[in-house]
């Protein structure tokens, strides 16, 4: 990898980023230049009136919340589109993809990390039909890598995720990972639900078992030009 490499991390909602990518942003802060593009906004689908002012509180108050995630992680740069949540499937796929192609096309990142097409989420399986779509060979993209989310990619169940890049974490970067998942207030729960302190901490042990390290993250390598 070329250190001085721009990273773009294309995230469904306001969260997959962090149980995706949170250790990758940890041990590339300072390195790597990255960005967070956000598609949907990851909230209104709990409502009956996704369009009361409720909801769209709720659309806020996640975005802040992504915000202070990203910069403990010394984030500086997101975008947020707020996409409709579970209705991506709803909006014409060509506006997701025009809508990614922009942002590499101004942003220029090397490196694309996006959503698996084993996870249980619908709204990540679009992301990553446009981001695959977007980052077609001549458009600068070197690299496009998918990544794992709790409480979507190993619900998938009719695939599993098989990670063939393994990224090595200490343990300062799983901290770092779970104190930026921790502003997500309204996302978690007490263990054994994904969602939690434990989980994330098993699956970076899980996955670093794996890999012969102590911790990692797990990534599903798509395409590289060297």
């Amino acid at each position: 990898m070329n250190m001085k490499n721009k990273v773009l991390i294309i995230a469904a909602h306001p969260d997959d980023d962090i149980l995706g990518c949170g250790g990758f942003m940890s041990r590339y802060r300072g390195v790597y230049k990255i960005k967070v593009l956000f598609v949907a906004e990851g909230s209104t689908c709990r409502f009956n009136e996704p369009n009361s002012d409720k909801a769209r509180k709720e659309v806020l108050e996640r975005n802040k919340m992504g915000v202070n995630a990203l910069n403990s992680l010394g984030v500086s740069e997101y975008k947020f589109n707020n996409f409709p949540c579970g209705r991506l499937d709803q909006v014409p796929l060509i506006e997701i993809n025009k809508l990614i192609e922009d942002e590499i096309k101004v942003f220029k990142p090397k490196i694309v990390l996006t959503h698996s097409d084993v996870d249980s989420n619908k709204d990540h399986h679009k992301v990553l039909d446009s981001t695959i779509i977007a980052t077609r060979p001549g458009s600068g993209v070197e690299q496009v890598m998918s990544y794992e989310v709790l409480s979507s990619t190993e619900w998938g169940f009719k695939k599993s995720f098989n990670p063939n890049f393994f990224l090595k974490l200490d343990k300062k970067n799983i901290e770092d990972k779970v104190k930026a998942f921790s502003f997500y207030k309204s996302e978690i729960k007490d263990s054994p639900y994904p969602r939690s302190k434990t989980a994330i901490q098993t699956l970076a042990k899980m996955r670093g078992v794996q890999s012969g390290n102590e911790y990692a993250e797990a990534y599903n390598l798509i395409r590289f030009n060297l």
